[in-house]
């Protein structure tokens, strides 16, 4: 996946040659990068995929979360990185998910939610898609300050720390957040199977 993305000598270029007197600093700042590049790729992948569900997009938007890294020139300074490359995927992946139609944006792709234990059997495997479905279509309609910590909650690498960094809120508030995510989408999944009045319309 690494191949897919910029690595320092393009990002250089990106930017344009720099006058020879910052050449050594250039080719520095270039070798840290490729260095994030190679330990974070796959991690910006998840947090892009996590929002935008097309690969496609994803990795697009990983392009240019590290373009932005290296135009931003503050890669030297940054105590957390995991935090601050996730920070920049999320805002770059919302700027994704505004520029696409209407009718994109509510069609979630059915990977990435699926049950972790799923059970072998073609069987099984249709019930676990179709569920999957189901919870897309319901995670969608929720309020972005509920669906976004959830969204995000299924990086794995993510804690509720880092996830708090990345929307700007505190630990408890993305706790609180992620539990109204889940009690809605359980109240929303009893009125789809007839257990219940819907909250939303309440």
């Amino acid at each position: 996946m690494e191949q897919a993305f910029l690595d320092g000598e393009s990002l250089a270029r990106a930017k344009g040659a720099a006058p020879s007197a910052e050449t050594e600093a250039m080719k520095t700042a270039a070798a840290d990068l490729e260095s994030v590049v190679r330990e974070h790729a796959r991690f910006v992948f998840k947090v892009a995929y996590s929002m935008l569900r097309n690969v496609q997009d994803a990795e697009d938007a990983v392009q240019e979360t590290f373009l932005r890294v290296h135009r931003s020139g503050e890669l030297p300074n940054v105590r957390e990185v995991k935090a601050w490359l996730a920070r920049i995927a999320f805002r770059v992946a919302l700027d994704g998910i505004h520029r696409r139609p209407k009718a994109e944006v509510e069609e979630l792709s059915q990977d990435g939610f699926q049950g972790q234990a799923a059970e072998p059997g073609a069987e099984r495997q249709l019930i676990l898609k179709e569920q999957a479905v189901i919870l897309h279509r319901l995670i969608v309609t929720l309020p972005e300050e509920l669906r976004h910590p959830l969204v995000l909650s299924t990086v794995e690498e993510m804690s509720s720390v880092e996830i708090g960094k990345v929307l700007g809120i505190p630990e408890a508030t993305v706790r609180t957040r992620l539990f109204r995510a889940r009690q809605m989408l359980k109240e929303k999944l009893a009125v789809r199977t007839g257990g219940g009045d819907d909250p939303g319309r309440s």
